[in-house]
């Protein structure tokens, strides 16, 4: 049988013949006696005698009637329409969904009934309607545990709705951490799943609640990373296993190539991780995670993202993530510098080049067009290009602090080399003073003292076009 998510499209003609008579449900033309026998079909497959234990039918419960497949499908794309999800909302259609959850052995009818209550959960009152029972909430998260990828997508996303309402969404955060299994769950699917629309789905709600909660996220960085107190002084060199980031690696490995956004989710987390110390320990204390985190992200930034046969505008998409990935590696550069990874004749070259390239196209997407197409089109996009303008700031302090971080740590022979291979041309060096003058004006000064050891024309050259350096060195 087919196992799509994605409900049929509704016949809706044949509804619209059926509601004739004042059975219309709100303003659209689907019938409620028709609804009626769908829900009490239902009703049921889950009464006692239909969900009795027997091995010779039990097999016969995991498939789902065709006919009935076609026909609460129907509901699940009628449960969009707004009056439709408020008449189910009305007649407790939640609870009937929420034994069929609870009692079926049917992962489509399981998966549909999720997917029903996920579209309901969009309109807030009904959100908050379901946010508030207490035993619908138990039994939705413990479909979290469920092995039907469909499902867990399903749940994935009525969480991820509840979620983002905020009246609600501390509710869900509290039930969340009354249940640690789930933590257990969600780094099994994100390290073993393949299914690319689930790992998106899981991490956009791993992000949604570290986002809301650095208690609980704390909580996730610490399970099963503090080695016991009473640990053999022979195993005390061990580093201790940190499960969220690996995990969350291996999502991102996963989603890369076939989902964009998902990996600037999955990089989003990282950030998230690093913005408390204990996250940054996850990463860079045990030295393979610290090494898999680093080689993936140094592999986005000069291999993949914002290349040098790319235009500069590809920076529009790109620079969310671009701005989640530097701010991790600038965490872990400042944090482990002395491991074999961070080795500078290795890193800093490449590192510098990304990060200069970045900075050239975020000033080219800054410019605005000279000649505007009329006076209308002005005003529509005017909110796009402040929205724009606000991400391309993040990116370019986050460049700015990581380049500082970088140059401050150049040695005279990693100059050398740049000079001869390019990365630290005159363009290139004048494009990243512009960008860390005033701000990091020690930091460029220091710079200058060694160019000048290393080629005092090239240098001299450089300080006749930034006069405030010649003046102070």
């Amino acid at each position: 049988m087919d196992r799509n998510p994605s409900p049929p499209p509704p016949s809706r003609e044949a509804e619209g013949a059926e509601a004739a008579g004042g059975d219309c449900i709100g303003s659209t033309v689907y019938s409620k006696h028709w609804l009626f026998g769908v829900l009490s079909g239902l009703i049921q497959i889950v009464t006692p005698e239909n969900t009795k234990s027997n091995p010779d039918d039990e097999e016969q419960q995991m498939e789902l009637d065709e006919e009935m497949e076609n026909e609460i499908c129907k509901v699940w794309d009628m449960s969009m329409d707004e009056d439709v999800a408020l008449f189910l909302q009305e007649f407790n259609a939640p609870d009937i969904f929420m034994g069929v959850v609870a009692k079926s052995k049917c992962p489509r009818l399981r998966e549909i009934c999720v997917g029903i209550l996920g579209n309901m959960a969009c309109f807030q009152e009904i959100c908050v309607s379901i946010s508030s029972d207490k035993n619908l909430g138990q039994v939705l998260l413990h479909c979290l545990y469920d092995s039907d990828p469909p499902t867990l997508l399903e749940t994935s996303r009525l969480l991820l709705t509840c979620l983002s309402q905020t009246e609600v969404a501390s509710v869900w955060v509290e039930r969340i951490r009354e249940y640690p299994a789930i933590y257990d769950s969600v780094c099994f699917i994100m390290s073993s799943s393949t299914n690319v629309d689930l790992l998106v789905k899981v991490g956009e709600v791993v992000d949604k609640l570290f986002d809301l909660d650095e208690k609980l996220m704390l909580e996730w960085i610490r399970n099963g990373a503090a080695p016991p107190l009473d640990q053999p002084q022979e195993d005390s060199e061990e580093q201790p296993v940190f499960k969220i980031v690996p995990c969350v690696l291996e999502a991102a490995k996963q989603v890369r190539s076939e989902n964009p956004e998902g990996l600037d989710v999955y990089m989003h987390i990282l950030q998230l991780l690093t913005t408390v110390d204990d996250g940054i320990q996850a990463i860079v204390q045990c030295p393979d995670t610290g090494k898999d985190t680093w080689n993936l992200l140094f592999d986005l930034v000069c291999h993949e993202f914002c290349q040098s046969d790319d235009p500069p505008i590809i920076l529009q998409e790109q620079k969310t993530v671009l701005a989640s990935v530097f701010s991790v590696l600038s965490a872990i550069y400042a944090s482990q510098a002395e491991q074999e990874y961070l080795k500078i004749e290795k890193v800093d070259l490449p590192l510098i080049d990304s990060l200069i390239r970045v900075l050239e196209n975020v000033e080219h997407c800054q410019k605005k067009p000279e000649n505007s197409t009329g006076s209308n089109t002005e005003e529509t996009q005017k909110p796009d290009l402040t929205q724009d303008d606000f991400h391309l700031k993040i990116l370019k302090d986050i460049s700015c602090e990581f380049l500082s971080n970088i140059l401050q740590a150049l040695t005279k022979e990693t100059v050398a080399r740049g000079l001869k291979e390019g990365q630290l041309s005159k363009q290139k060096c004048s494009c990243a003073f512009q960008n860390l003058l005033p701000f990091y004006n020690p930091v460029v000064e220091d710079f200058i003292k060694i160019l000048h050891e290393v080629d005092n024309a090239f240098a001299g050259d450089l300080e006749e076009s930034f006069p405030s350096l010649k003046v102070q060195t």
